[in-house]
């Protein structure tokens, strides 16, 4: 069992957070079905697909962008749908068609400058350990797969495409020490209005 892992679920859930892995972590990568998504996709009689994206997890990843992390997105699929909807929250860093993730995450570093180390990883199924493995944060929904769940360092109350990527940013602004800068000075909430206990 390496540091990551858990032999007590309920010890790695909800709010607690962890802030000190946190600390010098400059980018959040995004898988995308199961974790900007709720994993259903829908197609059309064309075949084009469809997806739903919940709009507080991208006003986190607005939030987190105001906070000086940056956004990245590696998922095995391709899809128009992804590439628009990161057209729209303005992530730069986009890697599809990906099955090998932890390639992908070598892709990621050369793009953004950015390493590994440095990288918090939101994965939700066993094609997403590779990375989560190399990452100084692993993070995943509620309704991950149970080898993901096992594995992450944290764990959110939200499902994936329900609000998964939202705590997480919450919890990547406290930890960069940011909240007072980015959230209360435009809402006028303190983290324990979200429910944090920090």
């Amino acid at each position: 069992m390496n540091d990551h892992q858990q032999t007590d679920l309920t010890q790695n859930s909800g709010f607690d957070f962890p802030f000190d892995k946190a600390l010098d972590i400059r980018m959040l990568i995004l898988d995308v079905d199961g974790v900007m998504t709720d994993g259903c996709i829908i197609m059309d009689q064309h075949g084009d697909e469809l997806k739903a994206f919940n709009v507080r997890d991208g006003h986190g990843i607005k939030m987190l962008q105001r906070a000086g992390i940056s956004i990245g997105i590696i998922t095995g699929r391709s899809s128009a749908v992804v590439a628009a909807r990161a057209h729209d929250l303005g992530i730069k860093f986009v890697i599809q068609g990906c099955l090998n993730k932890a390639e992908g995450l070598r892709q990621m570093e050369l793009q953004s400058g950015i390493t590994a180390n440095h990288c918090a990883m939101m994965g939700d199924d066993v094609l997403d350990l590779p990375p989560m493995y190399q990452c100084g944060l692993s993070l995943t929904p509620a309704d991950a797969h149970h080898a993901v769940l096992s594995y992450a360092d944290w764990v959110s109350d939200c499902a994936g495409g329900r609000g998964a990527i939202r705590q997480a940013s919450e919890g990547l602004i406290i930890a960069a020490g940011k909240w007072d800068e980015i959230v209360k000075s435009r809402y006028d909430i303190t983290p324990a209005a979200c429910g944090w206990k920090c």
